[in-house]
């Protein structure tokens, strides 16, 4: 898919995606979805006028949280129409329209006390995670920091055939989700440390944080 028609794919599904996630049912991709979202702000340890930075912020369902605790939130997407609910429901969290993968601008070019993401790093191939979570841990976080992520994600790669196979219908071929084991061991490699936790049948949470840093 170009990035041209993965934007307006977003953008379209903006108008929907809070009614999908809230309604899921227990069902795949989004089963847990609100504990998932919970667990992320009960691991980041936050305190008041902390300084988060969201990745994929979309409707702002996970900086909602954040903005609860009393954190300074900005948020990034690549997607307008994201980018225009989350700002009807937050207007006070500094909103940034950009692709992950590219040169950040300037308004990012800062550190954060936490980067948190939710449901959208299956999106890009283990590399590309790792090298983007390196690049966050290296340049934009404050010492003492860490990344948390939210996702569609599994224990072992064994997991994640039989989920391929339990939820056939719903399974997406295009998208790489998560597997702990493979993701731990490949973020040792960089110098990161990560642990994760299960919350649903399909999704869970990673801390990553740079390996000795705190």
């Amino acid at each position: 898919m170009s990035q041209t028609d993965r934007t307006q794919l977003f953008d379209d599904w903006a108008k929907t995606y809070d009614a999908i996630v809230l309604s899921s049912g227990g069902g795949f991709p989004f089963d847990g979805y609100e504990q998932i979202l919970d667990e992320v702000v009960r691991l980041a340890d936050v305190k008041p006028d902390m300084r988060i930075l969201d990745l994929g912020i979309g409707t702002g369902n996970l900086a909602a949280r954040f903005v609860h605790e009393g954190c300074i939130v900005w948020g990034v997407d690549f997607s307008a129409e994201m980018l225009a609910k989350a700002r009807m429901k937050l207007p006070q969290v500094n909103l940034v329209q950009a692709n992950l993968l590219d040169d950040w601008p300037t308004e990012l070019q800062q550190r954060f006390d936490r980067v948190a993401s939710a449901y959208v790093l299956h999106e890009f191939d283990l590399e590309t995670k790792v090298d983007l979570l390196k690049r966050v841990a290296l340049h934009h976080l404050e010492d003492g920091g860490c990344i948390l992520v939210a996702d569609v994600t599994f224990p072992t790669t064994m997991a994640r055939t039989e989920a391929s196979r339990r939820w056939a219908a719903e399974w997406d071929e295009d998208e790489y989700y998560w597997v702990a084991d493979e993701t731990i061991a490949a973020c040792e490699k960089v110098g990161l440390q990560a642990t994760y936790k299960q919350v649903s049948s399909c999704g869970g949470v990673f801390t990553f944080a740079i390996r000795g840093a705190g």
